[in-house]
């Protein structure tokens, strides 16, 4: 059975706007050469995709069950011709790795160390950014690696995902204030009646009812800030265990246990990055340093 990709991305497109007219506006096509592509490619199946009602579609049951299939083959016809491209192209001249603003810098230092000694010519772009930002300059080739949380992600078909494991969040407080003199069975309950500062990255992620304690919670768009905050003594935070003894051991704040909590939230992060013969190359240095950094914490623990 032959069918185009142009006819799949017809399909799918007609299905998310439920309007061939819209489908049209967003394939920048004429409303009549959709339609037609959606007749042939019906008449290909010998399915029917859509019940037309009036200037609306409505998916079938076929078009339903067919939906998915579609769209996860235009992903990885998209990720063959991107991988075919890089073939034909030499080494990057810059790469752009976006990351989660709660990795430790450390690994971005130790990172950045590495790629100059393997690619000393390339230029090395870093930004902060949330998981959907990252996906999104993923896919339209803006950014080449993503340093991402994890927590409920499907598998991707268009990225290279390679899992690192776990960061462990513990509720970090003013370092000799009023929490450090609690018994640990009284921790809990304290950091549910005191001001929790929370990441906006976190909220924006999906996270806010696995880390959200205290119902007295601000939201605080940058991680120093919230540090900042911690260290003068406004409320609590949740961060990496990593924090006290890392580039952020230096500020006057510290974690604190309860009986309740005698293991941090463990939240998995991800290195994403686009099927590329050059990327890889990369990639292999990238690895290589986050191993070392996790090795070290593991030692450390």
């Amino acid at each position: 059975m032959n069918f185009s990709i142009e006819q799949l991305l017809a399909f799918v497109t007609v299905y998310d706007q439920l309007s061939f007219s819209k489908a049209a506006v967003k394939l920048n096509k004429h409303r009549t050469t959709i339609g037609q592509v959606i007749t042939n490619l019906e008449d290909q199946l010998a399915v029917s995709l859509f019940e037309r009602i009036g200037r609306s579609v409505k998916p079938t049951e076929d078009g339903h069950h067919l939906y998915h299939y579609a769209k996860q083959t235009i992903e990885q016809a998209r990720t063959f011709d991107k991988v075919a491209l890089s073939l034909s192209y030499g080494g990057l001249e810059n790469i752009t790795f976006a990351y989660s603003s709660v990795i430790p810098h450390q690994i971005l230092v130790d990172i950045r160390k590495k790629l100059r000694r393997d690619f000393p010519m390339m230029r090395v772009n870093f930004l902060v950014r949330n998981k959907k930002d990252i996906k999104q300059g993923l896919q339209s080739g803006e950014y080449h690696f993503g340093l991402v949380n994890v927590h409920d992600s499907r598998g991707i078909h268009s990225f290279d995902a390679t899992f690192l494991g776990h960061i462990e969040f513990f509720p970090f407080v003013q370092k000799n204030g009023e929490f450090s003199s609690l018994a640990k069975e009284d921790v809990l309950l304290a950091l549910r009646n005191a001001k929790q500062f929370v990441l906006k990255s976190f909220i924006e992620e999906g996270m806010s009812e696995k880390i959200t304690v205290s119902s007295d919670n601000e939201e605080v768009d940058q991680l120093a800030l919230v540090i900042k905050m911690v260290e003068a003594g406004l409320g609590w935070a949740l961060l990496p265990k990593t924090f006290a003894h890392s580039e952020f051991s230096h500020y006057d704040i510290e974690p604190i246990q309860s009986s309740e909590m005698e293991q941090g939230f463990k939240f998995g992060f991800a290195l994403w990055c686009p099927h590329s013969k050059q990327i890889s190359e990369v990639k292999s240095s990238v690895l290589s340093v986050i191993k070392e950094n996790v090795e070290r914490l593991l030692k450390r623990d």
